[in-house]
C-alpha cells in the first residue's frame, strides 16, 4: 500500500530500512492518505538540492562544531564560488527542518551545546548550540558502486593499509574485505620506517584533511628531555628519505616550518581555535629544494655536475630534483675542455636553492659524482668530504696504534 509524506510518496518497504524505531514511528505518525490535499514543504529555491548538497557533507563532519550561522557561512561560500546567491539564517534553518522533520530524509539530527570562550571576554565561557548527523557514515545522497569502482576502490584501500597509523585502519581493512574483491597477492610494496607513536600519522592525517588547528608537543635529538609546544596550523604530510614530515604554519607569526614525525611526541586538537588555509599552491614551497628545509635568505642557483659511467644511468633515471637536465652540444664539449680528466661520464645541471639534503644528497655518490660549480656548493661538498676522510684517519690510526700496542 502506498502512503504519502506530506506530500512525497513512499513505499511500505521504504519504511523498514529506517534504522531507528524512533524514527519508523515518527514516518508513520506523519502518513496521510493519498487523496490528503498535497502540502508543498520542499523549498522552492532553485539552489535547495546545492544546500542539502552542502549541509549533508557538513553534518556528517563530527570532527567540527558547525552551529547555525557557521553552517549559514559556509553554505554561502560554496553558493557565491557556484555563481548563486547567499541565503539567510532562517533559510538554513528551516533546510535543517525540512531534512530532519518533513522531508522524506529523516535524517537523526542531534543538536547539542559545547563551551567555547566568549567574543567579549576570552577568560570567559558561553555556550554554542552545535548540529551534526548522529550517524557520521549517514548521507540522503547515496549511489550503488560498480563492480569496477569497487575493484579499484579496493587496490586504493590495500595500498592505504601499508600506511602505519592511519585513521581507522582497521575500519579501511573490513571496508575493503566487504568489498568482496578477490585479490590472491600484494602487487605494490612500499619501503615504511615504523614510527614509535604508530597513531601518530592518522591523528595529523585527521587534523590536516578535517582542518584543525592543533597543539604539536615534541623534542629535538640534541635535547630528548626537553619538551616543547608549538601550536600549528598543519597542511601537509610529506615523506622524504623515508621519513615522514609535517608542514605547518605556527599560530603565532604564520611563518612556516616543518617537523620530523619521529621527534613529535603528542598533538592536541583545538577545535576552539579557528583554522587558517595555506594561501597558495604548498606544493610551490618545494619546487626550488631538495628535501623539506628551505632556506628563504638563500638564492636559486644552477648546479652542475659529472657523474662517472658507472652512476649515469641511475641519476639519469632517479633525478636528484625535478629541474634535473642532461648537459649536451657545445655545453658538454666546453665542459669537456675544461675538465680533460672528466672522461666518458656525463654532465647533468640542477636549480635549487641550497640547504642540507642538496648538500648529503650530492655527497652521497662518493667519487662517482663531483660538483663543477657554482664554487659555494663545491666548497661545501669538499668540507663534507674532508671532514669524512678525517673522522675515518682518526679513527683507523686510534685502532692501527692500539693494535701495535
Amino acid at each position: 500500500m502506498d502512503i504519502k509524506l506530506n506530500g512525497s510518496q513512499v513505499c511500505e518497504n521504504e519504511i523498514k530500512r529506517i534504522n531507528s524505531h524512533r524514527y519508523a514511528n515518527r514516518l508513520r505518525g506523519r502518513c496521510v492518505p493519498l487523496q490528503s490535499k498535497k502540502q508543498n514543504i520542499m523549498p522552492a529555491n532553485k539552489n535547495a538540492v546545492t544546500r542539502y548538497y552542502i549541509l549533508d557533507r557538513l553534518l556528517a563532519n563530527h570532527y567540527h562544531n558547525y552551529s547555525t550561522e557557521e553552517l549559514r557561512q559556509h553554505v554561502n561560500e560554496e553558493l557565491e564560488e557556484l555563481g548563486q546567491e547567499p541565503v539567510s539564517l532562517r533559510t538554513i534553518q528551516d533546510d535543517l527542518h525540512y531534512l530532519e522533520y518533513e522531508g522524506p530524509f529523516l535524517a537523526e539530527i542531534e543538536h547539542y551545546q559545547i563551551d567555547v570562550p566568549s567574543q567579549t571576554n576570552p577568560r570567559k565561557t558561553v555556550k554554542k548550540t552545535c548540529h551534526r548527523y548522529a550517524d557520521p557514515s549517514f548521507s540522503i545522497f547515496k549511489k550503488e558502486m560498480t563492480e569496477d569502482e569497487k575493484y579499484l576502490l579496493a587496490e586504493a584501500l590495500s595500498l592505504l593499509g601499508q600506511f602505519d597509523g592511519l585513521p581507522n585502519l582497521e575500519g579501511l581493512e573490513a571496508l575493503r574485505k566487504s568489498l568482496n574483491v578477490k585479490t590472491d597477492r600484494q602487487i605494490v610494496s612500499f619501503t615504511k620506517n615504523p614510527l614509535g607513536n604508530s597513531t601518530l600519522l592518522g591523528e595529523l592525517f585527521t587534523a590536516i584533511s578535517q582542518r584543525q588547528v592543533v597543539e604539536l608537543h615534541y623534542h629535538r635529538f640534541d635535547t630528548p628531555d626537553e619538551e616543547r609546544t608549538v601550536t600549528l596550523h598543519p597542511y601537509l604530510l610529506k615523506e622524504y628519505n623515508r621519513r615522514w614530515y609535517l608542514i605547518a604554519a605556527a599560530e603565532e607569526g604564520g611563518k612556516l616550518l616543518n617537523f620530523a614525525l619521529d621527534r613529535i611526541d603528542k598533538v592536541v586538537p583545538l577545535p576552539s581555535h579557528v583554522y587558517v588555509p595555506y594561501d597558495g599552491d604548498l606544493n610551490e614551497r618545494f619546487e626550488d629544494i631538495v628535501g623539506v628545509t628551505l632556506n628563504e635568505d638563500k638564492d636559486l642557483q644552477t648546479i652542475v655536475f659529472w657523474v662517472s659511467n658507472r652512476s649515469k644511468d641511475y641519476v639519469a633515471t632517479k633525478p636528484i630534483h625535478e629541474s634535473q637536465r642532461n648537459i649536451r652540444g657545445e655545453r658538454e664539449a666546453e665542459l669537456r675542455e675544461k675538465y680533460p680528466t672528466l672522461c666518458e661520464g656525463r654532465f647533468f645541471s640542477i636549480d635549487c636553492i641550497e640547504n642540507y639534503e642538496l648538500i648529503r644528497e650530492l655527497t652521497s655518490f662518493g667519487k662517482d659524482l663531483i660538483v663543477l660549480s657554482p664554487q659555494n656548493i663545491v666548497e661545501q661538498v669538499q668540507q663534507r668530504i674532508i671532514e669524512m676522510h678525517n673522522e675515518y684517519a682518526a679513527v683507523f690510526k686510534k685502532d692501527k696504534s692500539m693494535g701495535d700496542d
